[in-house]
């Protein structure tokens, strides 16, 4: 099974070389916000408990991501593989994700961060911004303290899987097709041998 963790800042262009990735290697994408909004609508246990501590303004403790990736692993045991979407963002997260892999025979394959300069970052997003109708797109101070947030948690967690032997920075100004290619490139190292994956699992899912 390949598990990747892609990183990249707001505006970095991680999401459409997740969805290249996610068709090239039939990798099912894990995004903690998307499975957070699934189980609540499907009003699990999980998801009622998260839904009670963000009503109270509290943020969701690791223990809930981490059993709501459990639980996405769990429906998807046919998959080729995860992607996993700007998680995990602190060394303990990194910690319980790879018990939680462990307990499912697998294990992070690679981590590659999209490096791009906070100065290109915020003339992305603010001309994404123009487009997007996203508030926090259209704010410069918004924007840079997006990217401060970033650099501060990737920092960490570059560190945790650079002990493994499993971080890898690629700069993410450039031809789209050419940092794909590289992306690729550094997955293959780490790729394990290829077993045939049903064609179910080559779709993105969010829960």
């Amino acid at each position: 099974m390949l598990n990747i963790v892609l990183f990249g800042p707001p505006g970095a262009g991680k999401g459409t070389q997740s969805q290249k990735l996610i068709a090239q290697y039939h990798l099912v994408h894990l995004s903690t916000g998307d499975l957070l909004r699934a189980q609540i609508a499907e009003g699990t246990e999980l998801g009622l408990t998260a839904k009670k501590l963000m009503d109270e303004g509290l943020l969701v403790p690791d223990e809930v991501v981490i059993g709501m990736i459990g639980y996405a692993l769990s429906k998807n045991q046919q998959a080729a593989g995860f992607i996993f979407d700007g998680f995990p963002r602190t060394v303990a997260q990194a910690e319980s994700l790879d018990q939680l892999l462990t307990q499912h025979n697998t294990s992070v394959a690679c981590m590659i961060a999209l490096e791009v300069g906070e100065e290109e970052l915020v003339k992305r997003l603010l001309e994404r911004g123009k487009t997007s109708g996203r508030i926090d797109d259209q704010d410069e101070t918004k924007i840079r303290r997006r990217v401060t947030v970033y650099n501060t948690e990737t920092a960490q967690v570059a560190g945790y899987y650079d002990t493994q032997k499993k971080f890898h920075s690629l700069n993410g100004i450039g031809e789209i097709e050419q940092i794909y290619t590289q992306i690729c490139g550094i997955i293959d190292q780490h790729q394990p041998a290829k077993t045939e994956s049903p064609a179910a699992a080559i779709r993105e899912v969010k829960a």
